[in-house]
């Protein structure tokens, strides 16, 4: 398109916006008087076909600028033939299971051709997408922009610090539509500032005074491949003299903060056999796990086919213990290469970045990888299986006293990520959400595993499962689909019995009779039950204790804030929502060990529990009418039963 029918389109649009706010009024009859010039049609976006891009985009990346968080990108894209072309921006990312690309923070935009600039037009129902015309002559277009990466996390993740980067490269590139993003090559080089090093599961041509010049890559993997780069880093084999690289690249704040132990080291290496031993194949020709320690980096917990990042906080090698959850991170994201990699919903393998995923079986691609994740932190020894049970035990009572499932279904939390990405509610035990194809579904995956451990005499486990529908390739990293129907099919394999029926019971079971899946608790040896002392590790791993009061009053404390109200509690009833302050209790000032007294003291009782809470100048006195006492959630063991838990969680030796 012409600058001149550009900036006629502009004009117009800038006209029809002003009648509306009607200062253009007077002008109407005028307008309507002459002739109309109506600007072009914005042309379609070409579908993606089978045909790969003719030639190799070429596509160079300048992450040294650290100070104003600036990623620059060039890149240079051949062109198949003179006339309309359309370039897109990566809209449905890698993991994301939402269409997350930050299309905001893309700026600069400038395409030339032929030492002239090609003016761009941006399609008006899909922002993502860029129309130019390339003229008569022109062979390539050279492409730049800048990503304007965050100060801060507030909006988006931080991803540019003084010391550690994470590029993405997703997020900083654009290509041809009209084509599947397998067929499209691209060769990247990466600037980096002077002295870092980097992780990323690409092949490096040359490294040489900051500048990583990588092989030629299909862009589907190049989305798929992240970077990790930075100042302090260090590089740990996991597997030494195995059948495959399996590598651990550790980027942070300080030299002190990657200081890893060799008890750690042991630990990540025993999750590489223990998940070998699992699955039986690895569905890569290489692993690069991306860890971060920082305070600065936004945190991230992200699969990828042949690497993962990960980002925790600096001190974590340091306090180990006290990051429970952060030791299973790993083990969840390098599960993800065997399931939701490598084996991946149908509905989530989709021929470009553009194209809509669909998340209907994401309760098995992130539910049951949280399952193994679990599992697989336990076995490797990452986690204590005092602490996995006490985690068990947390999501047992949060889905237990979930109120949400009166009106909305597991299976449709899976369609959550595309109303609004991991949406933020105070309200979580009403809303359902993100959390709960990973949390719940961990326990529906939990029952399977003890059903099958039932139904076979205990001779046959989910490790069948997996080492028959994950391990069926060695090597390979092209995703093989997955349907319910395949996956009902290949727990058939395992034991005969009716898992359609068993699986919809627990996904769409919806309205007031509808209840957690807990059987598996059972059939495992365990049951729920609540007492009024947690224990050290309950609390550090569920955060028992300190302000927690969920399952008596109905809220959590931050300081004397509360900042979660369980729905249909105590609290709820009372009309307390987030954002109140505890300002007394009974007459004493209002804090997390006056309340836990306050409601000890009660237990049994007849007086009520009387409180003073202050939001902004409104202040209100509450009287709690709770007798039951401290509740902190524990799994305990059912006499007489086999301790499939345990079992579980214990380390394979084959």
């Amino acid at each position: 398109m012409t600058r001149a029918r550009l900036q006629a389109r502009t004009a117009a649009a800038c006209f029809a916006a002003l009648l509306l706010s009607g200062v253009a009024a007077p002008a109407l009859a005028q307008a309507q008087a002459g002739p109309q010039s109506l600007p072009r049609d914005i042309p379609a976006i070409p579908a993606p076909t089978a045909d790969r891009f003719p030639g190799v985009i070429r596509h160079e990346v300048d992450a040294t600028d650290l100070d104003r968080k600036i990623v620059w990108v060039r890149q240079t894209i051949p062109v198949p033939a003179a006339g309309p072309m359309t370039l897109l921006y990566p809209k449905f990312l890698p993991g994301n299971h939402a269409p997350t690309g930050p299309i905001q923070l893309i700026a600069g935009l400038t395409v030339t051709g032929g030492g002239a600039r090609i003016e761009w037009l941006r399609d008006t129902i899909d922002p993502y997408a860029f129309h130019i015309d390339v003229p008569a002559g022109v062979r390539e277009i050279e492409v730049a922009f800048q990503w304007l990466t965050q100060p801060e996390n507030s909006t988006w993740r931080v991803v540019m610090t003084p010391d550690v980067s994470n590029l993405q490269f997703e997020k900083a590139i654009l290509y041809p539509a009209g084509y599947r993003h397998s067929g499209i090559m691209v060769q990247t080089s990466v600037k980096l500032p002077e002295g870092w090093r980097y992780g990323v599961a690409l092949d490096t041509r040359s490294f040489e005074n900051g500048l990583a010049v990588f092989e030629p890559i299909d862009l589907e993997m190049l989305a798929d491949s992240p970077m990790f780069a930075g100042r302090n880093y260090r590089l740990v084999d996991l597997d030494p003299g195995g059948r495959t690289p399996v590598n651990l690249h550790i980027v942070g704040d300080t030299p002190e903060s990657i200081a890893i132990t060799d008890d750690q080291i042991a630990g990540f290496k025993r999750m590489v056999v223990q998940a070998d031993l699992i699955f039986g194949t690895r569905p890569f020709d290489r692993y690069e796990f991306l860890l971060s320690l920082s305070n600065q980096l936004g945190g991230i917990g992200l699969e990828h086919h042949r690497s993962s990042e990960n980002s925790v906080p600096a001190n974590f090698f340091a306090n180990w213990t006290a990051y429970h959850g952060a030791r299973t991170l790993l083990p969840h994201e390098y599960a993800h290469s065997w399931n939701g990699k490598f084996r991946r919903p149908a509905d989530q393998i989709t021929p470009n970045l553009n194209t809509p995923v669909q998340n209907t079986l994401v309760w098995v691609y992130e539910g049951q990888t949280e399952y193994w994740g679990e599992v697989l932190a336990t076995r490797a020894g990452l986690v204590t299986p005092e602490e996995s049970i006490a985690n068990i035990a947390g999501l047992a009572a949060f889905y237990e006293n979930q109120a949400g499932r009166e009106w909305r279904a597991l299976q449709d939390t899976t369609n959550h990520n595309l109303l609004g990405y991991r949406t933020v509610t105070p309200w979580s035990s009403w809303m359902r959400g993100t959390g709960d194809y990973y949390r719940e579904a961990l326990l529906i995956w939990l029952d399977v595993d003890t059903k099958i451990r039932e139904l076979t005499g205990d001779r046959r486990s989910m490790d069948d499962f997996a080492r028959g529908f994950f391990g069926i390739q060695d090597g390979v990293w092209e995703a093989v689909p997955y349907t319910f129907v395949e996956v009902v099919a290949a727990l058939n394999a395992v034991a005969p019995f009716d898992w359609a029926a068993f699986l919809r019971a627990r996904l769409d079971a919806v309205g007031p009779e509808a209840v957690a899946p807990l059987e598996g608790l059972a059939r495992a040896g365990w049951r729920l039950i609540y007492v009024d002392q947690p224990t050290e590790v309950e609390q550090y791993v569920n955060g028992s204790g300190g302000g927690d009061f969920q399952y008596s009053l109905g809220f959590s404390l931050q300081g004397a804030r509360i900042v979660s109200v369980v729905w249909g509690s105590p609290a709820f009833e009372a009309g307390i929502g987030t954002g109140w302050s505890l300002v007394s209790v009974d007459g004493r000032p209002g804090n997390a060990a006056n309340l836990a007294a306050a409601i000890t003291a009660a237990k049994g009782g007849s007086e009520p529990i009387s409180v003073v809470i202050r939001n902004g100048a409104r202040e209100r006195t509450v009287a709690f009418d709770w007798h039951g006492g401290l509740r902190y959630p524990r799994l305990e063991r059912i006499p007489g039963t086999r301790d499939r838990l345990s079992e579980i969680l214990a380390p394979r030796t084959r």
